[in-house]
């Protein structure tokens, strides 16, 4: 292969300054240094690790305080603030506020989790698979050593201790972090200026959205002593400035093969994209019923529709052809038996028909095994008891990934939380996704003798399991007493537990030994300066606080109070843009053109909601939360010409802290140095 046919197919060094989500042990150093006359220190990057939190239920956030105090996105928080609401009381909807450390709520289930080290343990997964291996005995050995090198590191150490897959399978790193699972609501907005401007908005530029919360994290019944926390800056970036993202992005898919990302194209999305339409169809028709189907329907309605105008934006991407155009003429005379054509292999056995059946494998594993048909917050517990029967009598090495060393703590916070279910909705998504398996021809034995809608009534209805009590005494009696359970759900989960998972499995086993043998190869090129594809770990971007052109026009690099106010008086204050009262009563006491939302060159995607961003001197400017539509394709390539993400100005927060909601103590907190 000559050397530049082998540069375009295993990547070149980034092609714009600011791309790069990279990894906290391997820092851009040197193109801070030569791009922006920056010198990134130890101190630096060791106070973005030791600041920076991951929340479990998908965001990140960040330390503001020496007291435990966490600033993160609303929308990350709109779970246990969904959680902690009642029919009376709608903190979601209203907003909270916890004048001292005795008002503060206890989350139910939250768990937040700080990086402490990184290990690289490469040579010793990869030594565990040996040449010639069946791919069921190689993934065998593979989950064997994890499994054995995450129990020794949490016996060693204490802590949380995953082994994380970078580069595919080129790299392997064990991550250890410290894990909070007390942790207090301090204070929210409402929703209605946390989401400003709804779906109509989301993924667009300008913005005016306090897309902010803020929790605390206790040990031993006292706030948690946190000394390396991002200071609270009181100014705004301005255009130019260089900007640091310090967050958890969640899935990229750069690195990954032209005929993987065809198959993305023209399988995994289209189906995805088709279940999310049905899911939020369903949803929104319930929430229509009355204002506390509404309420208990906000979060599964929001996270469905973000999840489906973000896959959108990717299938827009891919169906663009000169996004691929280079990948496929580089692989084009690629000999069989490469990895190449191994991983094309395995993306036509997923879109092979299963025996008996008119899934796709794929569609088979997303529907049975992920959960897909079963949309219930009930059905996941039983099955997870199910599981957790017969997983945990095996040897740890054995176990399916999700039920080995210190995760399991973390399943069981979730399995025994004690945060009220809804029957009702329960009743309707159930129904719903089991009509879903129907319609795309997926069968299971129940349907022989009753439709979807009788299913989901009689084994929601039927069920004990939202009693924490019976979940906890079911967990304890173990396969004895999930065998001897009558109890509807459970016998559900129990029915329909076969899945195509093992040979799913086996697929990327072989696409994962693929993937290693790119990576050794890349990094024969390049060594590892190219960032590996985002794994919800901790990684670091940077980049510029910079305006943009669209459609002829320029789009400020930052919005103000005053825009807010435009923005809801042009749609006559109706929802998504009606500011909540408090704003348009006290709006002659706010500095109209205090900075609100900014935009920025730096590479972020999902997860990275609730990022700390910071400045040059480490101190936090601002809280990302989104992305604009141009940057969806950033799952894929990354650009600069349009694409941003966008952040709350912490000038913004304290501004509107100080002025509406009367929080002189925690602007006091977030300000003393």
């Amino acid at each position: 292969m000559k050397k530049t046919l082998l540069l375009v197919l295993l990547g070149t060094a980034p092609c714009f300054a600011d791309e790069g989500m990279f990894l906290p042990n391997q820092p851009p150093r040197e193109l801070l240094r030569k791009n922006y006359d920056f010198e990134l220190t130890d101190a630096f990057l060791d106070r973005a690790m030791k600041a920076s939190i991951r929340f479990n239920n998908g965001g990140s956030g960040g330390f503001v305080s020496p007291r435990g105090l966490v600033v993160t996105n609303h929308h990350i928080g709109a779970d246990t603030l969904q959680k902690l609401s009642t029919k009376e009381n709608n903190l979601l909807a209203n907003g909270f506020l916890a004048k001292t450390d005795a008002d503060e709520r206890k989350c139910p289930d939250l768990e937040l989790n700080v990086l402490q080290e990184i290990v690289d343990v490469t040579a010793r997964v990869q030594s565990a698979v040996k040449a010639g291996m069946e791919p069921a005995a190689a993934l065998a050995a593979r989950k064997s050593i994890i499994a054995k090198i995450s129990k020794e590191s949490f016996a060693k150490t204490g802590l949380r201790s995953d082994v994380v897959t970078l580069y595919q399978g080129g790299l392997y790193h064990l991550y250890r972090y410290k894990k909070y699972t007390d942790v207090r609501l301090v204070m929210a907005p409402e929703h209605a200026i946390a989401a400003f401007g709804g779906d109509v908005d989301n993924f667009e530029f300008p913005r005016w959205n306090l897309d902010v919360c803020f929790f605390r994290v206790y040990e031993n019944g006292q706030p948690a002593h946190t000394p390396s926390y991002f200071p609270w800056s009181a100014a705004s970036p301005g255009e130019g400035d260089l900007v640091f993202v310090s967050g958890h992005p969640g899935t990229t898919n750069r690195l990954e093969t032209h005929a993987r990302l065809l198959h993305r194209r023209d399988h995994t999305l289209p189906y995805t994209l088709q279940m999310l339409r049905h899911r939020e169809a369903l949803l929104l028709q319930h929430a229509a019923k009355g204002p506390e189907q509404k309420r208990l329907a906000s979060g599964d309605l929001y996270s469905t529709a973000n999840a489906r105008k973000a896959l959108t934006g990717q299938f827009q991407g891919l169906l663009d052809p000169t996004l691929l155009a280079k990948k496929g003429a580089a692989e084009g005379d690629l000999t069989l038996g490469s990895p190449w054509d191994n991983i094309r292999k395995a993306q036509l056995a997923l879109a092979q028909k299963t025996p008996q059946s008119p899934l796709t494998l794929e569609r088979a594993y997303f529907l049975l095994e992920r959960g897909d048909a079963f949309d219930s917050k009930l059905f996941k517990i039983a099955r997870h008891l199910v599981r957790l029967a017969d997983e945990l009598p095996k040897p740890e090495g054995e176990r399916l990934p999700e039920y080995r060393g210190s995760g399991i703590e973390s399943l069981k916070l979730q399995l025994f939380s004690p945060a009220p279910i809804d029957a009702e909705l329960e009743r309707v998504k159930l129904t719903g996704s089991l009509s879903f398996l129907k319609e795309l021809g997926g069968d299971i034995e129940a349907f022989a003798k009753e439709s979807p809608a009788q299913i989901a009534a009689r084994v929601v209805h039927g069920t004990k399991l939202a009693d924490v009590e019976v979940r906890k005494q079911l967990f304890a009696a173990g396969k004895q007493g999930i065998d001897a359970s009558q109890d509807p759900m459970i016998l559900f989960a129990k029915a329909v537990n076969q899945t195509p998972r093992q040979r799913y499995d086996e697929l990327e086993e072989i696409q994962q030994q693929a993937y290693q043998k790119i990576a050794d190869a890349r990094f024969k090129t390049h060594g590892q300066s190219i960032p590996p594809d985002a794994t919800f770990t901790l990684r670091l971007a940077f980049g510029v606080v910079k305006s943009y052109e669209e459609d002829g026009g320029k789009i400020p690099y930052q919005t103000t109070f005053a825009g807010a106010f435009a923005r809801s008086a042009e749609h006559k204050n109706r929802e998504p843009f009606d500011l909540p009262p408090r704003w348009l009563s006290s709006r002659d006491k706010l500095t109209l053109s205090t900075p609100f939302n900014f935009v920025s060159t730096a590479d972020t995607i999902g997860g990275n909601s609730g990022s700390p961003v910071l400045n040059r001197a480490g101190e936090l400017v601002g809280i990302n939360f989104d992305r604009n539509r141009h940057g969806l394709v950033r799952n894929f390539v990354y650009t600069e010409v349009q694409a941003r993400h966008v952040s709350v100005s912490c000038e913004a927060v304290l501004h509107a802290l100080r002025t509406l909601y009367g929080a002189e103590a925690l602007v006091g907190e977030l300000m003393k140095r």
